[in-house]
């Protein structure tokens, strides 16, 4: 019996104390529950009107530019010291005299062959009234006398001709010809330009042309939107401002461009103080554009690919859309469909952002440990 209990004891002992021991072991620490969503920082999409600009370039040329031919033969004989290239001359200023001494003399030819044909047309019509002379004679005299004044208009217009001038005041580009060089018709004497205006050429794709307001070929009011044109000048920036004046009306069949002038009055501000626009400058330029309502602008450093953002819900999850951007330039886009004003949009960059992806906003974890922290632990 004593063996039976050993037997049969000493197991039963030392389960119960097996048992015992695993019912009196310390409970494990308890960890706390780490959220490894990422922390990223959002910012609240607004809706607003914008103003649009159009970028461009091109080169100031001048409105008017004339390249001056002798309508006469002879030998120059003055230049005014202002006919050197870079020389501002005024309007009906004389810039060059051909020798004029044939063409007086085919003056005073021309007037003693008129003086003549009006007494022979005065005493035909003296004797057709007294009945001596017949109407065909009469009207012979007529004709010579009407060429005749016909001959000394034109000996004066050649006269005039001898001397150089132009209707406007401008510049000298270039000079061809010089002191006593003799020149026939159509001889180059240079290249001069008015300088009242310069107009420059801008560049328009088709989607520029859908924010600028190009004046119409039809319309009396040829003033269109401003444009700011600028470049650099002894090493500073300098700016001028402009007008669109009209468009070229076609579109480029190599570049499928469409050209807008713009234009600038008094670009060497002689009559004005400012910096001179010369010609040849190479400029950019900006257009005041149309404006759009109800648009959100977008830093383009938060744009995926051409056309997706990464937006967060009120849930704190992943939203990546497609939005319809109706602009672009080089720091924003404008989008007017595909997001809402007042949705967050992802601003901190994650290596591979999906669809439903949890996250947790910064500043949004501090608000929620300071709301369920005890007051104890707040004052300590």
């Amino acid at each position: 019996m004593y063996r039976l209990l050993l037997v049969v004891g000493i197991p039963v002992l030392a389960v119960a104390a097996a048992a015992a021991m695993y019912l009196s072991r310390p409970a494990p620490p308890k960890k706390e529950q780490i959220n490894l969503d990422p922390v990223v920082e959002v910012f609240e999409l607004e809706a607003m009107t914008a103003q649009f600009e159009v970028q461009s370039q091109g080169t100031v040329r001048p409105r008017t530019e004339t390249i001056l031919s002798s309508e006469i033969s002879g030998t120059i004989t003055t230049i005014s010291p202002k006919f050197v290239a870079g020389g501002v001359f005024s309007a009906n200023e004389v810039l060059m005299r051909i020798d004029p001494v044939n063409y007086l003399a085919a003056v005073e030819q021309a007037e003693a062959v008129l003086n003549q044909r009006q007494i022979e047309f005065d005493g035909a019509s003296k004797l057709r009234l007294q009945g001596y002379r017949a109407e065909s004679e009469l009207a012979s005299a007529a004709a010579a006398l009407a060429t005749a004044k016909a001959e000394l208009s034109r000996a004066n217009r050649n006269l005039e001709r001898t001397y150089i001038r132009l209707p406007y005041e401008g510049m000298v580009r270039s000079k061809e010809a010089d002191l006593g060089q003799f020149v026939n018709p159509g001889t180059r004497l240079g290249v001069t330009f008015a300088t009242d205006f310069a107009e420059v050429r801008l560049p328009l794709t088709d989607r520029d042309l859908a924010f600028v307001e190009l004046p119409r070929a039809t319309s009396k009011d040829a003033s269109g939107p401003t444009v700011r044109l600028s470049s650099i000048q002894k090493g500073q920036p300098v700016d001028w401002q402009a007008q669109i004046v009209r468009s070229e009306g076609v579109v480029d069949e190599a570049s499928r461009v469409t050209y807008a002038v713009a234009r600038i009055a008094d670009p060497y501000f002689l009559h004005s103080e400012g910096a001179s626009l010369p010609m040849g400058t190479f400029v950019s330029a900006i257009i005041e554009g149309a404006s759009a309502d109800n648009v959100i602008q977008i830093s383009r450093q938060y744009v995926r690919g051409s056309d997706e953002i990464v937006l967060v819900d009120d849930n704190n999850k992943l939203d990546v859309r497609r939005v319809n951007i109706i602009r672009a330039d080089a720091d924003f886009i404008y989008v007017n469909a595909g997001v809402e004003s007042g949705e967050r949009i992802l601003a901190t960059a994650l290596p591979a952002p999906v669809n439903g992806m949890s996250v947790r906003i910064a500043g949004e974890q501090s608000i929620k440990a300071s709301a369920t922290a005890s007051p104890a632990a707040v004052g300590e």
